[in-house]
């Protein structure tokens, strides 16, 4: 088994912790919140705080931040890399707590304005979406820090700590779904819980105390290797003169995808109530399978990927790629078409929805599956750019990709509703992804042979699939949860042979 095989296999590990907290959260917050207007508003006051993490320190500064601190731990030491970290960590925050600032200030016009946030809430849900998102830059504050803490640590090829900063977030939320949001104490193994009744600022509490927990679990890990900071901004350093030309067209990469969110919701919140929350559940059950397959696989990949790229061994940077990208392709396309046909039974059971909100997610959630592989392959794709330190490809696919899920989406959330949004999402990313790997092989003249990895796929889905549904048809067990867990493991155990050269190649990635 390679290296680069366990240290996915410890991203993935920790990163199902992570979604099994998620999904907890989701199932106590639906439990008790339904897909109600309250709960609209929660969702729809997370975007704006996210795309300027995102943007500053999450998505955009990490793809920019590794390559180059990587390169500078290989050159000139741990002692280099800190003084680079500090001074990047010193200039993000001042940008990030300024943009704050501003955000809260014009909170109201951001969210009422017809391309806006949420222009088709009524004004007693817009004031609750402003109160919520000026609560969230709180913890938008913490993740500017602890974002670069992760990519920093993962630069040292330290993977276990920032891959449980996720759970610890998840931890804080939970914390604030159980006992600051509802009105009555929940009973565990006989013990009634305290409840304080703060309804859904409760919720973005939760948020604010998991970031600190996001921040605190990696302390040890900037201990165990020498952290030390430096004073200023180090405008004149030539590695953070390099990090801010990578990023800046990476922060319009991501600047576009964090667009995207914001025209999902502005759609949605035209549509009936319970859409804006059934798009953001079917993207948490899609993020499942993503994160632990096509996240954990790149995230292990992006240092190697970036000291291949600077070692000039242009033959094993194609060949890691290519492995990558069978894999991805074997694994997510019957993962995805099993997971579409059996999860239904299941969403309705644990979320506790009535028949409208039931079809609503699912039809969503299915939507999103569709662009498993894309989403997965997107990962993967665009490290390779960042890792060779090549900005303006991923940045311009990403421009496109923005414009195509305006146009495509405003033509499809009416007749086809929160699905015909999800839909746009698999159309546009899955394109996006595929022009990223041929124009990839453009560039190194070396494009990716999937082999007969697409048809045994393709064969495993329908095959997976067709058993799926063949066994909620049956009706063999009368409870939903038993019905579903029956279909998916049925669906998966016949896709299993189809894809075994695929796993194979997982361990040698």
């Amino acid at each position: 088994m390679s290296r680069l095989t366990r240290i996915s296999i410890l991203l993935a590990v920790c990163f199902a912790l992570d979604k099994a907290a998620a999904f907890l959260r989701q199932v106590i917050i639906a439990r008790q919140f339904s897909f109600s207007a309250e709960l609209d508003a929660f969702n729809v006051a997370n975007n704006v705080p996210d795309l300027i993490y995102a943007v500053i320190s999450g998505g955009a500064l990490a793809m920019a931040l590794i390559p180059v601190l990587s390169a500078t731990l290989t050159t000139q030491g741990r002692e280099a890399l800190w003084r680079v970290f500090s001074h990047v960590a010193n200039l993000v925050f001042l940008v990030t707590a300024a943009l704050s600032v501003v955000v809260a200030l014009v909170a109201m016009p951001l969210v009422r304005a017809e391309v806006g946030i949420a222009p088709g809430f009524g004004m007693q849900q817009q004031m609750v979406v402003v109160n919520l998102m000026r609560l969230n830059l709180i913890a938008t504050l913490i993740f500017s820090l602890s974002g670069l803490v992760m990519s920093a640590l993962q630069a040292n090829q330290h993977f276990l700590f920032p891959a449980l900063a996720p759970l610890f977030y998840n931890f804080g939320q939970i914390f604030g779904a159980l006992i600051l949001s509802p009105a009555e104490g929940y009973r565990i193994a006989g013990i009634t819980l305290p409840a304080l009744g703060m309804g859904v600022y409760g919720l973005v509490t939760g948020v604010i105390l998991g970031a600190f927990l996001h921040l605190g679990i990696q302390i040890p890990a900037l201990i165990r290797y020498r952290f030390r900071w430096s004073m200023g901004l180090g405008l004149d350093n030539p590695q953070v003169v390099q990090v801010l030309k990578l990023m800046a067209p990476r922060i319009l990469t991501v600047g576009f995808v964090q667009v995207i969110f914001l025209v999902r919701d502005n759609l949605a919140s035209r549509l009936p109530e319970g859409a804006v929350s059934a798009l953001t559940y079917g993207w948490m059950i899609q993020q499942v399978p993503e994160t632990l397959i096509g996240t954990a696989i790149a995230t292990a990949m992006l240092p190697t990927l970036s000291e291949l790229a600077a070692q000039k061994q242009e033959g094993l940077f194609h060949e890691s790629v290519q492995r990558a990208v069978r894999v991805l392709i074997g694994i997510t396309l019957p993962i995805a078409a099993v997971l579409a046909i059996g999860l239904g039974p299941l969403m309705q059971a644990v979320f506790a929805l009535n028949d409208t909100h039931a079809a609503t997610l699912l039809w969503a959630t299915r939507g999103f599956l569709a662009g498993l592989m894309g989403h997965s392959l997107m990962e993967v794709a665009a490290r390779s750019f960042y890792a060779r330190q090549r900005p303006i490809p991923p940045m311009l696919a990403g421009f496109g990709n923005m414009l195509l899920y305006i146009g495509l989406g405003s033509a499809l959330y009416r007749p086809l509703g929160a699905a015909g949004i999800s839909l746009t999402d698999a159309v546009c990313f899955t394109a996006q992804a595929v022009f990223l790997l041929v124009l990839l092989g453009r560039q190194t003249g070396r494009f990716i042979h999937l082999g007969d990895s697409l048809t045994r796929a393709v064969f495993a889905a329908l095959a997976g699939g067709g058993v799926a549904l063949a066994l909620l048809n049956a009706q063999v067990l009368s409870s939903p949860l038993l019905s579903s867990g029956l279909a998916m493991a049925g669906g998966g155990v016949v896709a299993l042979p189809f894809i075994f050269k695929e796993l194979k190649l997982l361990l040698r990635l």
